[in-house]
Order: structure tokens, then C-alpha cells, then sequence
């Protein structure tokens, strides 16, 4: 099990979006310990403009992890990615059409 701190503050949206995209890119189940940076004046000094920031055991932070690059990369250097799963969010559908689909006035039929 992966353990990480989380540096977070209540109504955080992108607080919300990093952990969904960690527990959707990591490779085994993921335990965060939220740290509620408002209850502590320096804690707001330090992470204020920065939230969301993840910790992981060795204290090594990453601000920006709501941005897909950065936090796999992130997980990449500790072997914690699930690189299928990364692919999932950058490999584009596929567009080829269904077979037996047809186009006609402007409309797609099936079969």
C-alpha cells in the first residue's frame, strides 16, 4: 500500500481532482493522510499557494499534481504508475467506424 500525505485545505477542487487522478494512476491501493494546511498559520505561509502538494514517505513533494505529466512522472520514480492505466488517459479512442455502419442523410445507421 502506498501511503501519502496530502496537503489540502476544505473546498479544494483540486485537491479532489489529485485524488482521483492518483487513485486512478497508481498500481496498488493508495492511503492518503490529508493535512488540513487553514488550522496552522505556517503550514498556510508554506503550502497556501501551492495546494494541492502529495508527500510521499521520504518527504519528497509535488506541488501541480493535478496535472496528468507531473504526477506520473511523479509515481514513475517510485514504480507506484500503472502505465496501462496512464494510457487510458492519453492513447485517443479509436474512431474507426463500427462495421456495417452506414451514413445516409446525414444520419449513422448500424447493421
Amino acid at each position: 500500500m502506498i501511503q501519502l500525505s496530502l496537503y489540502t485545505t476544505m473546498g479544494c477542487h483540486l485537491c479532489s481532482q489529485l485524488e482521483a487522478l492518483v487513485a486512478a494512476l497508481a498500481n496498488q491501493k493508495v492511503w492518503l493522510h490529508h493535512i488540513e494546511i487553514s488550522d496552522d498559520d505556517a503550514l498556510v505561509e508554506r503550502y497556501g499557494l501551492r495546494i494541492p502538494v502529495l508527500v510521499d514517505g521520504d518527504g519528497n513533494e509535488l506541488d501541480r499534481g493535478f496535472e496528468l505529466e507531473r504526477l506520473s512522472a511523479w509515481l514513475r520514480e517510485r514504480g507506484w504508475l500503472d502505465e496501462d492505466a496512464l494510457a487510458g488517459f492519453t492513447v485517443p479512442p479509436d474512431t474507426t467506424p463500427p462495421k456495417g455502419a452506414h451514413k445516409r442523410h446525414g444520419r449513422r445507421f448500424l447493421g
